[in-house]
């Protein structure tokens, strides 16, 4: 039997496109930038992960493609466009994770239980047309690769619907009442890349385990709505 490579986690950021983003396009950008650049400086890290980060509006555009870090050295480009589409990133998750996986295990790895980060300023447009795909993504019995889902909403998008996207209740979080968007996406993306790197170091522990951190200026959704 062929000695495994390591153990990798495979890291997706779902990043909203929408034309009300248009506004916060550089602080976007500069996160994304950020995000990159904070992983190459921990090659011990990045050398467990493998990032791809997707833009989603009407449909999902691949930005970077499963990467690691290490060696990628083209860096993520969104682009304003179109409506809020959730179904569309559903559906794309409901193909595209069980193949990257497949893929990473046919080079010798282990693969870690997917981690999606979901940002959005707004409701669906699709209304609840996403659940459905959301469900079957979500279901670890008919999807054996489902990821854990940490959603964060900014401006329109509303805790409930945090709520439902994310895969637990501790993985959701709004923006706070009146905090400055721009300033809202920069932490997500700050509080991200700290929870790959601590992600990262934990695979090498007896109990490896997601670490999720939640974003400065951002407050958990079940706070919001009382659960």
């Amino acid at each position: 039997m062929a000695e495994t490579r390591g153990v990798l986690l495979p890291a997706y950021v779902l990043a909203d496109e929408s034309g009300s983003m248009g506004p916060y396009l550089p602080e976007l950008s500069e996160g994304l930038v950020s995000l990159c650049e904070g992983l190459r400086a921990e090659p011990m890290v990045a050398a467990k992960l493998r990032l791809a980060v997707l833009g989603f509006s009407e449909d999902v555009q691949v930005r970077l493609a499963v990467a690691d870090m290490r060696v990628e050295t083209a860096l993520p480009r969104v682009v304003i466009r179109g409506l809020t589409n959730y179904g569309a990133v559903f559906d794309d998750l409901l193909r595209r994770i069980p193949v990257d996986v497949q893929w990473l295990r046919g080079q010798g790895y282990k693969v870690h239980r997917p981690v999606v980060f979901f940002l959005s300023d707004g409701q669906p447009t699709d209304g609840d047309g996403w659940r459905r795909s959301h469900a079957l993504l979500t279901d670890r019995g008919r999807t054996p690769t489902a990821p854990n889902i940490i959603a964060c909403g900014i401006g329109d998008a509303e805790p409930r619907t945090m709520l439902d996207v994310a895969t637990r209740p501790e993985f959701a979080f709004v923006a706070r009442a009146g905090a400055d968007l721009g300033l809202a996406i920069s932490e997500f993306f700050h509080s991200l890349t700290a929870s790959l790197v601590a992600s990262g170091h934990a695979l090498n522990s007896a109990a490896p385990h997601l670490v999720v951190n939640r974003p400065d200026r951002f407050t958990l959704a079940m706070d919001e709505v009382g659960l």
